[in-house]
């Protein structure tokens, strides 16, 4: 039987799944079904496993919502989505309570002692304010649902929303088959396999938002099949060391941005904790920079994994860290329940090392669908999978390496320019935290090449030093035109940069949209 911690809370898979049971019965209570929709505005927090289950034994999908967004994007996801009730904590809910649409039913969570502390609230702003429905007392109000639970649904996740609207990703309702064909693909992705005959020898951290569809995605396996799983109200390198020693975590899975945090801990900080117990670390979600990975993999072992997907098609590769060693920069092979291709424009399959779009799907997990949006659908869809936007090219031995995303490639005098090649060399340069290089409108040339530098804490670096580093190691035509520099760099907590927000100035000046 697996164990749920949350700061000092603790309860075991049983009673989490007794919980959620009572929650099944009161959604259903509401009048809510299969087919319907449940959103759950929330932080990392064992309420939104409750209702995260609950809603799914009833065949209801939940829709896992990023608490940062404004009204106005709130508004537009409570309508597009459907929900019928909506679970948020105590101090979320004033923000955007004019834009939960009339009907639906508002649960609200009050918030807990560790993610209160994590998050500097006060008591006052994280009670349930009079006359609002309290989650604790309304879970427990009803009974255990005895009907057998239904075979639920993925839950929707929304699209992080960086050209546009965010779309919500909806599969069709498990089968037996597509339910195992899942349980294989995750369980490979986040190193499980060996261990499902005995969960209890799995131990995760939750370290991401649990509304991004990698977080959700491992601990929601993780606790549906017994494991261990402690939760982390929001990520700290330093307090994460002391989980992993505190709980013998064995099991991870991360973004590069909280790799470049943990590295950057004094090395007495680094030095203090045991870390014996990890086994498997697996990244995804961002590019991770070459340096970065070898500095992890130096310091935690041969243990950091990784996978590239999207939300639309699922986790279509894998690569160790002995065969990433080997093929320094690739994001793996096509695992045996994937298609993966790289394409041309007319949707025909290229040659080794030809750079293309990528495209690929899982076999057995159905067809997608933008929630509400099949025209979009539609556009997603080419050749023999899924296009979620990103170049690449299959190396010799069947590697699979990224070049960019297509909307960030960069058009320069007829000339296609990757601007992740430049940032690779740039993370190379000493003093330098972080980077982002995007085009801008250049009337001779379409468009120009930017870079925004974030140095480290107390290092100052000029323009000319940077385009100097760079030429070092790229083409003349791939030195930035503009270089700017900034203290922190705008990101989705996914820790992908949100490059729309920088490039949208350049543009809007221009009178061009983007």
């Amino acid at each position: 039987m697996g164990m749920i911690w949350s700061g000092e809370r603790s309860l075991t898979t049983e009673q989490l799944m007794g919980r959620a049971a009572q929650v099944a019965t009161g959604l259903a209570s509401l009048g809510i079904g299969s087919g319907d929709t449940v959103a759950l505005y929330m932080r990392n927090d064992i309420a939104f496993f409750e209702a995260n289950i609950g809603a799914g034994m009833l065949g209801a999908y939940p829709v896992a919502v990023n608490w940062h967004y404004t009204e106005d994007e709130a508004r537009y996801l409570f309508v597009d989505s459907g929900a019928k009730a909506l679970v948020i904590p105590a101090d979320l809910l004033p923000p955007i309570r004019a834009a939960v649409p009339a009907g639906v039913q508002i649960l609200v969570v009050p918030v807990p002692d560790e993610v209160r502390s994590a998050y500097g609230l006060s008591a006052e702003e994280t009670r349930v304010p009079p006359g609002m429905t309290d989650w604790n007392a309304w879970r427990d109000s009803f009974p255990v649902r005895e009907a057998p639970p239904a075979t639920g649904p993925m839950a929707i996740i929304y699209t992080s929303g960086t050209t546009g609207r965010p779309k919500g990703v909806r599969r069709p309702p498990f089968t037996e088959e597509r339910a195992a064909a899942v349980s294989t693909l995750l369980g490979r992705s986040y190193g499980f396999l060996d261990y499902l005959a005995d969960p209890s020898r799995i131990t995760i951290a939750v370290v991401g938002p649990v509304y991004h569809s990698a977080p959700y995605a491992h601990s929601n396996m993780a606790t549906r099949i017994g494991a261990n799983v402690i939760i982390q109200p929001r990520f700290d390198p330093e307090d994460l060391l002391r989980l992993i020693e505190k709980h013998r975590v064995t099991h991870l899975n991360m973004v590069p941005i909280m790799f470049n945090r943990l590295l950057k801990l004094p090395e007495d900080v680094k030095r203090r904790y045991d870390l014996s117990s990890l086994v498997y670390v697996a990244h995804a979600a961002a590019p991770c920079p070459p340096a970065t990975k070898r500095a992890m993999i130096d310091w935690w072992g041969p243990i950091i994994d990784e996978y590239y997907g999207a939300t639309e098609m699922g986790n279509v590769t894998h690569c160790t860290s002995a065969e990433w060693l080997a093929h320094p920069g690739t994001v793996g092979k096509p695992v045996p329940e994937a298609v993966v291709q790289v394409i041309d424009e007319a949707g025909n399959p290229l040659p080794v090392r030809a750079v293309g779009e990528v495209v690929g799907r899982i076999r057995a997990f159905g067809d997608f669908h933008y929630h509400g949006d099949e025209a979009k659908t539609r556009a997603a869809i080419k050749a023999d999978g899924v296009a979620p936007g990103d170049v690449g090219y299959f190396d010799e031995d069947g590697f699979l390496y990224l070049c960019d995303r297509i909307k960030d490639m960069i058009i320069s005098g007829g000339v296609n320019i990757y601007p992740a090649e430049i940032e690779a060399e740039l993370h190379k340069m000493p003093g330098l935290a972080d980077c982002a290089v995007f085009g801008i409108p250049d009337e001779e040339y379409g468009e120009a090449i930017c870079a925004v530098i974030q140095p480290q804490p107390g290092v100052a670096l000029s323009e000319a030093e940077v385009r100097t580093f760079l030429r070092q190691s790229v083409a003349g035509y791939k030195i930035p035109r503009l270089v700017t520099f900034a203290n922190d760099l705008p990101r989705e907590d996914s820790g992908k940069i949100f490059k729309r927000k920088l490039r949208e100035p350049y543009w809007a000046n221009a009178g061009r949209a983007i």
